[in-house]
């Protein structure tokens, strides 16, 4: 078979298999296992394979036919155009997420803080995705990340020296903000926050792939919600923001969290589907 013919058979398998992006999905596998990016590979459509390229190729293919999300079986998303390695203690960075780094540069660029020298947390950093997002927007910031795992702290620690940053990087390990002093600008998290009874029903990517410690929420989906209350307002700067990424339909529920608190909850941003997807939230002014 050459590539072209490859591509066109596992789309045909991954459409029969009911996979939301069969051709995307063959394409990238098929690159990955050819070591080639998307151009060159639309170029050598008509060169053939050898046996040994078919059998890893088939080998890849039937990894993603089992649930196997793609970025797990190549080993990469992409996120805010930056490639970010994964492992298996970190979630995949889904593009919603992208939308925390949007709220969070739009209340920077609203201070005028775009450069500078601001203190950022990332309380859960998983894979670090919004730490290197957010250091390649902010030239002058450095940023903490913190999560349980040791594991994942290692694939955060890597994506930032692979990609330029370790310079500004520091990781604690601990449960969200609980080892860190105050003082912060920026503080982020995507927490997780799946109820606990909602994860059989996860797609099969998420469900049997990502880490159930990056998921579960608890039985309400808010307890990390309310471990970062109890610590943000002696996390956060006297004119910092904190900002987190909700679950569906869950805005209400957080932002009396963080009201109840002491906070002051703004309102909460959409992402590109017109869900709330972040709530950036404030200290309450004194008085």
């Amino acid at each position: 078979m050459n590539v072209m013919a490859v591509r066109r058979s596992l789309s045909h398998a991954f459409r029969a298999g009911g996979l939301d992006t069969p051709e995307l999905d063959a394409r990238v596998l098929v690159g990955h296992a050819l070591s080639l990016d998307h151009a060159a590979l639309a170029a050598a459509a008509e060169r053939l394979l050898s046996r040994q390229e078919e059998a890893e190729i088939d080998a890849l293919a039937r990894r993603r036919l089992s649930g196997e999300p793609v970025a797990r079986i190549v080993g990469w998303k992409e996120f805010w155009d930056l490639p970010i390695r994964l492992g298996p203690a970190v979630l995949v960075p889904r593009p919603e997420t992208e939308t925390v780094v949007e709220t969070a540069l739009s209340l920077v660029d609203a201070q005028g803080w775009r450069f500078a020298a601001l203190r950022i947390a990332d309380l859960g950093t998983g894979s670090g995705a919004l730490i290197v997002a957010l250091l390649s927007e902010l030239p002058r910031a450095f940023a903490v990340g913190t999560d349980v795992s040791q594991a994942a702290l290692a694939v955060a620690r890597d994506n930032c020296r692979r990609l330029g940053f370790g310079a500004r990087a520091g990781f604690v390990a601990c449960q969200f903000g609980a080892s860190l002093n105050g003082g912060f600008d920026l503080v982020v998290s995507n927490p997780p926050y799946v109820k606990t009874d909602d994860i059989a029903a996860l797609a099969i990517e998420v469900r049997d792939h990502d880490p159930v410690v990056a998921l579960d929420g608890g039985p309400d989906g808010l307890a990390a919600y309310a471990a970062l209350a109890g610590d943000a307002e002696r996390l956060l700067s006297r004119r910092g923001y904190l900002v987190v990424e909700l679950g569906a339909g869950a805005a209400a529920d957080v932002a009396a969290l963080f009201s109840a608190a002491g906070l002051k909850p703004l309102a909460p941003r959409l992402d590109l589907a017109g869900v709330a997807r972040t709530l950036p939230i404030t200290r309450a002014p004194c008085g």
